[in-house]
């Protein structure tokens, strides 16, 4: 049977649950410390960096058959990229609408939160915001999308495929996607004091496990993981629409 990893990893891994695990520890835990760090410094170099190494993780670890294997590869059904963009889109804009309704335009609100970080000017003319948008958009399209798709839906998922099989692994890839959002929105720095939102992060960790099962649905149905980067590039797209232009 042929091997996923690398020559040199074979004499310390197999390309199992157990390795899948290893990966989780290695990346996710380092990264929710650097997010928080980021959310109290306001200085986000580092998330960048961390999105970099998650997104070497498979080229790093894994063989052309390994690579393959992942869904580096190309579509099957390019029309299902068309859908996957969409649904991506419209988990972004069912997600603030939700936050709208049930927390406004405190703190409690994901969006809002998440926002903060983005520091947009009370006072910004619209040619400037425009353009402020647009360097955001770009970079939250390639970044995060690139990086946490390799990641979770590429490596880790099948990791955890090949010992447990595709359901099991979706759940627990999408279950570590949403526990290190916690980071992002949920615990949460305020006033120079950091706070727990009890129910607001069980909503927005709910919600980041669904999108997470919608961006492996958009690989499976794509046969590629370029299905699932569309699709959080979408939903990056329309989250970051929504705080420049739809919250008050």
């Amino acid at each position: 049977m042929e091997n996923e990893l690398r020559s040199f990893w074979r004499k310390f891994f197999d390309f199992n649950w157990k390795f899948g695990l290893f990966l989780i520890l290695i990346i996710c835990i380092p990264r929710f410390m650097i997010v928080l760090i980021a959310n109290e410094t306001a200085n986000y170099s580092y998330v960048g960096f961390i999105m970099i190494i998650s997104a070497i993780a498979p080229f790093l670890f894994l063989n052309k058959y390994g690579q393959k294997k992942i869904g580096i590869t190309k579509p099957k059904s390019y029309s299902w990229l068309i859908w996957s963009f969409l649904i991506g889109l419209a988990f972004s804009f069912l997600l603030y609408l939700l936050g709208d309704l049930l927390y406004k335009s405190t703190f409690e609100n994901w969006y809002v939160y998440i926002g903060k970080s983005y520091n947009i000017p009370t006072e910004i003319k619209a040619n400037d915001k425009r353009i402020m948008f647009i360097i955001m958009a770009i970079t939250g399209m390639i970044f995060s999308p690139i990086g946490e798709e390799l990641f979770f839906r590429g490596i880790v998922h099948s990791s955890f495929a090949k010992s447990l099989g595709n359901v099991k692994a979706s759940i627990i890839d999408s279950l570590a996607f949403s526990l290190i959002h916690i980071s992002h929105f949920g615990l949460v720095f305020i006033n120079n004091d950091w706070k727990l939102l009890t129910i607001p992060t069980f909503i927005w960790c709910l919600s980041m496990f669904l999108v997470s099962i919608l961006f492996y649905f958009s690989r499976k149905k794509s046969g590629s993981i370029l299905g699932s980067i569309i699709c959080h590039s979408a939903f990056n797209l329309g989250m970051i629409y929504c705080i420049f232009y739809l919250l008050n």
